[in-house]
Order: C-alpha cells, then sequence, then structure tokens
C-alpha cells in the first residue's frame, strides 16, 4: 500500500509503497478514507517535535475496518470508525478518573512511535518505518490498536469523521469541557485554523457572547464570522490587546490560545478581565517560554491552563459531536477546506504553511 513517508525534518515527503503487515492480538487495519492535515504535522516536518525516522505522518483520519487481530471485538470488518491520536487503555488514573486524554499510554506513542504493544507493522525493503502518534494516516491504510479507534455511524462522511477525531474535539472540547458556564461570556480565541474554527463552533453552540477571533489573514477571519464570530481582528493591522477591550470594555473571561506562540500567549493573557482564564491549545517548540506578569496574576486571579486533545472523553464525545452534525446544528461542512489526493501531501503541507482557509482533508483512496 501507498503511504507518505518523512525521511528527515526539512525534506519532503515521498509517497512510496510500503509493506503493511496483518494486524496483531488487539490491533485493527482500517482503510483510510479521509485524513486531515494538521499543523502538528508540520511540527515534525520542520524539526519542532522529533520523532523517530522514517515516518508515516498522518493522525487525523478515518475509515472502514478491513482486518481486526485475535481479541478485538468491539469492531469488526466493514465498520467505520474514526482514529484517535490518544489512545484510551480505560484502567490508567487518568481514564479512571474522567480525563483519558492525559492516558499514560499515549507516553508509548511519543517515545517509540510504535504501536501500544510494541514495535511498527509498516516496513520499506524489509526495513522498519514508524507510526506517528499511533496513527499513520496518510496512507491508503494503516494499523492501529483498538485503543485507537472509535466506531461511529457508516453514513457519517468520512471527511467530517476524520476532522472531528482532532481539529474538531480539539476546538469545541474546551469550550464544552473546560469553559464552566460560557453563556453569555466573552470569549476570544487566536488562532483561526481548523482548530481555532472549531472552537468559534463551539463558543456558538454554548451561547458565548461576543465571540471574538483574531488571526493575520482576513479569510480566515471571514470564515470564523461565517461560523459564528461576532468579531474579527486583524492582528497585524491593530493591537490586539487595545481592540479586544475596545469591544468588552474590561477584556474577556475566556481566550483560547490556538497557536501556540510565546507573543501570542503573552496577548491573550493582557486581554483577560479580572478573573479570566487563557487555555493554551496549540503546540509550539519545546523551548518556547511564556512571560506572565507576576502581580497581575495575582491580584487580578487571572488563570493560564493548558488544555490537551480538548480535555474531552473522545469515546464518548466524538460520537456526541458526530450526532449534532447529523441533526443540523453543527455546521461542519464550512469547515472543510481543500481536497488532495495521497501525491499531492507535500501541496497541501505547504498550503497549510502558507494559510490555507479551513481544514484540508487527504482522500487516499
Amino acid at each position: 500500500m501507498k503511504a507518505a513517508v518523512m525521511h528527515a525534518p526539512n525534506e519532503p515527503l515521498s509517497v512510496v509503497e510500503l509493506a503493511l503487515a496483518a494486524p496483531g492480538p488487539g490491533e485493527v487495519r482500517v482503510r483510510i478514507e479521509a485524513a486531515g492535515v494538521c499543523h502538528s504535522d508540520l511540527h515534525y516536518t520542520n524539526g519542532d517535535l522529533a520523532c523517530r525516522t522514517p515516518i508515516v505522518l498522518g493522525h487525523e483520519g478515518a475509515g472502514i475496518v478491513e482486518e481486526v487481530g485475535p481479541g478485538v471485538s468491539s469492531v469488526q470488518p466493514g465498520d467505520k470508525v474514526v482514529l484517535t491520536w490518544r489512545p484510551r487503555c480505560g484502567q490508567c488514573e487518568f481514564c479512571s478518573s474522567g480525563k483519558p486524554a492525559l492516558c499514560v499510554q499515549g507516553r508509548v506513542h511519543g517515545e517509540s512511535n510504535g504501536l501500544l504493544r510494541g514495535g511498527t507493522r509498516l516496513s520499506l525493503d524489509d526495513e522498519p518505518v514508524h507510526h506517528l502518534m499511533g496513527v499513520s494516516c496518510f496512507a491508503e491504510a494503516c494499523v492501529v490498536s483498538q485503543e485507537s479507534i472509535i466506531k461511529i455511524p457508516n453514513d457519517i462522511p468520512s471527511e467530517i469523521a476524520a476532522i472531528v477525531g482532532c481539529a474538531v474535539i480539539t476546538g469545541m472540547g474546551v469550550v464544552l469541557n473546560r469553559m464552566t458556564g460560557a453563556a453569555g461570556q466573552a470569549v476570544l480565541i487566536i488562532g483561526a485554523g481548523g482548530v481555532g474554527l472549531s472552537a468559534v463552533i463551539g463558543a456558538e453552540l454554548v451561547g458565548a457572547s461576543p465571540i471574538i477571533v483574531a488571526d493575520i489573514a482576513d479569510d480566515k477571519l471571514d470564515k470564523a464570522l461565517e461560523l459564528g464570530a461576532t468579531h474579527a481582528i486583524n492582528s497585524s493591522a491593530e493591537d490586539l490587546v487595545a481592540a479586544v477591550k475596545a469591544i468588552t470594555g474590561d477584556g474577556v473571561q475566556w481566550v483560547i490560545e490556538a497557536i501556540g506562540k510565546q507573543a501570542t500567549i503573552e496577548q491573550a493573557m493582557a486581554s483577560l478581565r479580572t478573573g479570566g482564564t487563557t487555555f493554551a491549545v496549540g503546540l509550539g517548540n519545546p523551548n518556547d517560554v511564556v512571560n506572565v506578569p507576576l502581580n497581575n496574576l495575582v491580584q487580578s486571579e487571572k488563570s493560564l491552563q493548558g488544555s490537551l486533545y480538548g480535555s474531552s472523553n473522545t469515546g464518548v464525545q466524538v460520537p456526541q459531536i458526530l450526532e449534532l452534525y447529523r441533526s443540523g446544528r453543527l455546521p461542519l461542512d464550512k469547515l472543510l477546506g481543500d481536497t488532495y489526493r495521497l501525491d499531492q501531501v507535500q501541496e497541501a503541507l505547504v498550503d497549510l504553511t502558507a494559510g490555507s482557509v479551513g481544514r484540508s482533508v487527504i482522500v487516499p483512496n
């Protein structure tokens, strides 16, 4: 089967023929029908985040189960599934306490770039090829651990299912899971990529107001307004903090920072009203740090918190979000950007770097 392989950072991906072993115990083979193009993939291609190479990228996908290994009973061939880059073991302290996004098994994927039960199922000329986040869906098919899939109705469009597995659950999840009592409260979303736009959809769903979105690209801001934002700020043309204060008077209760940069985190903290909270959602370079004025943090009782994967319980919330989409309450179709073939994967990443609007999707088959 064909897959997009990264041989080294800062080199173009190559689409090559790989061998894909049969699923072992507790594993599932999935034919990929759609794979979202995420900034996290860019972080690996440019070396901001480290991984073992060669490796097949792609961590946001959906497809059809083709084969199951011994001991798998949750799905069968023909089922449609969403792939998740954070497994849910169901037994660790985080899964048991309702925080499966922090499941300790996620470290296995990050440290080994293999599957949970050890090793890889990919090879090129009999040499091992690694799995990104236990998924590797920039490919015609993949073998994943059963802890990394969620069964969904077969009538859900695969492009929608794919983006719900990362961008949507990350952006909407932080709204639904962390912004307690957000109805009628002001929110600022910094970054109008796939995650930020998903946060806009979530904020509109729960009744937050006003919903302010900041970005440096007018076409992305137009998309945010289409999805429910009430105000748009081009932060390359005007002072972000001053513009937020002009809209709200005293700042916002909530900020979702979906970029992952020191400067925008600091702008987020300065945009908060007394008692407000910033959620850092975007990943950056591991060496990046943030400067927060101590006295303002204490005297105004502001908070800066991280949120991984929307702090979500994916096994429960992914199906809930898809059901809201089916009922017409979530405009996820409007979130989709361009569609690419698998052999256009490098073009998709270049376009993402240039600022493509919406969540682009690769359709391998």
